[in-house]
């Protein structure tokens, strides 16, 4: 008599030849697989060192083709060649992967030797912009030096790299002495010497510059592990002095009105910028209408090309275009994180966190504008607006980040194995991908 065991019969479904379905645990598992592998492709010492390079590389890049779609009809109303302002931004890239190049090099000791003579330089040629036959004014405000020709400089942007590099030493020092633990310690003289940059740069009225300077401050102290209650009251007395700034200007007061409108009112209504911002992305949709398509650069939208690109990246690409740059914008953000608070090097961490603060919250200052959402603040989209000035200091602080990335001790051994020749500089040899055996002196046996 046969076996009950060797008598079970076998699913219908398998007896009819065909296959059991897949269910749902089977699909769950799988996500969890993709996640598993996800999630160690990211724990790799490398990681955040490849990302930071590809996104910025990325985003540098396509807003040069941003910058020479949206700028054609403006250089062609100034009677210039199309491709004036993108050789003007082409020739900034270039210094600029060279400053890139430099950071990236440069070790940490370097780094925090040059946070004082930036420092003293930003703070030299701020004041410069104060004087009269100087300084230069833009779109009302006072804050560019002319270098004769086509060729302007913004000192306030380097004062951005001055404040990040300086206030990273200053409190990496004080770590050092443990002395962070007392709140005058962690706001002297850094809050002092933040106000001193806010204050030369808001004498020529350029307010969204000061309010970038302001949240990298912020971003210090949070790195550096201020209370609670210190980092509010810090927050609050420099909201009562905006509020203040803003409430004392009818321009200012004006782009609050700005935010969500879409009826652009007459020839210069203060809302005409904001408007058309908004007729640019809607008139995208997915895929938008073409690279070179857009019709709001023709003249309708100001300052296409600068503080509104993104309007126009919108318009030709559509939302699969917005979304890639933030996607990028996000990645080079969490990269910047993940280098902050994977180090034990106290000048590593705070200045990885002033430089993510600073391109993150400029990132999100200038979407915030074009999408109505925020009052226009006149900052560029970092890496992608047209401007030397704001490029040059921006490629400078990722170099650090790639510094910084690559100063991490798994990640330099990582970098080392794979230079030509190292095994054979270290004294090793390869013998499988798993093993390796140390070479034997000659006279050993």
């Amino acid at each position: 008599m046969p076996s009950k065991i060797a008598g079970t019969r076998r699913p219908s479904a398998a007896r009819g030849g065909g296959r059991v379905p897949a269910t749902p645990r089977r699909s769950r598992g799988g996500v969890r697989r993709l996640y598993r592998r996800a999630q160690r492709a990211w724990d790799r010492p490398l990681t955040a060192y490849y990302v930071i390079i590809g996104a910025a590389l990325l985003i540098t890049m396509l807003g040069l083709v941003m910058v020479y779609s949206a700028s054609m009809i403006t250089a062609l109303r100034y009677e210039l060649v199309p491709s004036y302002f993108f050789r003007k931004q082409f020739i900034a890239a270039l210094l600029g992967t060279g400053l890139l190049l430099a950071a990236s090099r440069m070790p940490v000791k370097l780094h925090r030797a040059l946070a004082y003579p930036i420092l003293v330089g930003a703070v030299f040629l701020m004041v410069l912009v104060q004087i009269p036959g100087i300084g230069h004014a833009v779109n009302g405000n006072q804050n560019w030096i002319s270098l004769g020709g086509p060729f302007q400089l913004q000192p306030s942007e380097f004062g951005k790299l001055a404040l990040i590099l300086w206030g990273a030493d200053l409190l990496a020092r004080k770590h050092d002495m443990r002395l962070l633990t007392q709140w005058k310690h962690m706001l002297v003289p850094l809050v002092p010497g933040a106000f001193m940059l806010l204050g030369l740069i808001m004498l020529g009225g350029d307010m969204g510059t000061s309010i970038i300077l302001a949240a990298i401050l912020f971003g210090l102290l949070w790195t550096a592990g201020a209370p609670t209650r210190l980092f509010v009251g810090v927050l609050t007395v420099a909201g009562a002095i905006g509020v203040l700034l803003i409430k004392t200007s009818s321009n200012r007061m004006k782009r609050f009105d700005c935010i969500g409108a879409t009826d652009p009112g007459g020839e210069g209504a203060p809302c005409l910028q904001a408007a058309h911002g908004i007729y640019a992305l809607a008139s995208g949709g997915w895929f938008g209408s073409g690279l070179g398509a857009s019709v709001e650069k023709w003249g309708q939208l100001p300052e296409a090309h600068t503080d509104f690109i993104f309007a126009v990246t919108g318009e030709e690409l559509g939302l699969a275009g917005t979304l890639s740059v933030l996607a990028l914008f996000a990645a080079l953000g969490y990269a910047g994180i993940r280098v902050a608070g994977g180090t034990e090097d106290p000048f590593v961490r705070f200045a990885a966190g002033g430089v993510t603060t600073w391109i993150t919250a400029q990132a999100v200052i200038n979407i915030g504008a074009v999408l109505g959402l925020l009052p226009i603040a006149g900052v560029p989209l970092p890496l992608f607006s047209y401007g030397g000035s704001a490029l040059l200091p921006t490629m400078f602080a990722v170099g650090l980040l790639i510094a910084f990335a690559r100063q991490e001790p798994a990640a330099k051994a990582a970098l080392a194995m794979r230079r030509p020749g190292w095994g054979k500089r270290a004294g090793v040899r390869w013998k499988s991908m798993r093993r390796r055996v140390k070479k034997r002196p000659s006279g050993e046996r």
